[in-house]
């Protein structure tokens, strides 16, 4: 048995979903590192919360964006000084709008975050979990990657982009004992939802049968069982928490 700490890494963890994700995963046993871009009073906050609960956790200041800070930080860091469980790929930003007015930096940054950022972390996250020989990956999608949504051709390529690194990599490292999966979150109740007008919230729940906003621990637990001892047969699949509005 390795004397090693077993951790679950989180990207994006001091807020909204990630956040609750951290504490979820915390919860159930695991010592829990995030990572995190601004706001670091948010990270040392949850860090706080855990550790007054009886938990563990880290949180690391990282742009997923940065590929070369992504690989130094998995060289220095977790490579021989934690066995890495669970790797949930969370960290993500918004630059919405119109196809025809949308800027190339707009793009290119919620690309280069969404998706690339996902793909460095997965990638660096499989040379151990191989090594190992087993490990989770959980990346987390959305909804209109499945459906599309107007003024986020951006957002939307990125997270559908994010299904086929899921499935592709599921296939590549199911020999290696490592499951791949992804979690689509529909509307959820967070910073950026609750500053929305009435109206849009309106136009939500519109499609949502089952009439009301999703929560980050929704999303929590979708995470908890993919990374957990029941989902060790579930690997390349694509699981939707969205009250309904996309079967």
């Amino acid at each position: 048995m390795s004397d090693l700490p077993k951790v679950a890494l989180v990207t994006g963890g001091s807020r909204g979903i990630g956040r609750a994700v951290v504490e979820r995963l915390a919860q159930d046993g695991f010592e829990t590192w995030f990572t995190y871009v601004s706001r670091p009073e948010e990270a040392e906050k949850v860090v706080a919360e855990i550790e007054s609960a009886g938990g563990k956790a880290r949180a690391f200041k990282l742009d997923s964006g940065d590929s070369e800070a992504v690989a130094s930080f998995f060289k220095e860091e977790i490579k021989g000084k934690a066995e890495l469980e669970v790797l949930v790929n969370n960290a993500g930003i918004t630059r919405d709008g119109l196809l025809m007015r949308m800027k190339d930096e707009d793009w290119d940054r919620v690309i280069q975050i969404n998706l690339t950022g996902c793909f460095t972390f997965q990638r660096e996250a499989a040379k151990i979990m191989s090594k190992q020989r087993h490990g989770r990956i959980v990346n987390i999608t959305s909804v209109v990657g499945q459906m599309g949504n107007a003024g986020q051709a951006n957002y939307c390529a990125a997270k559908a982009g994010l299904i086929g690194l899921t499935k592709s990599s599921a296939r590549e490292l199911a020999a290696r004992n490592v499951t791949v999966n992804a979690v689509a979150p529909g509307f959820i109740q967070t910073d950026m939802t609750a500053e929305l007008p009435e109206k849009a919230v309106d136009a939500m729940l519109s499609q949502i049968p089952l009439k009301r906003l999703g929560a980050p621990e929704d999303i929590a637990a979708a995470v908890s069982f993919l990374a957990g001892p029941n989902a060790g047969y579930v690997t390349g699949q694509v699981l939707a928490v969205n009250g309904g509005m996309y079967m």
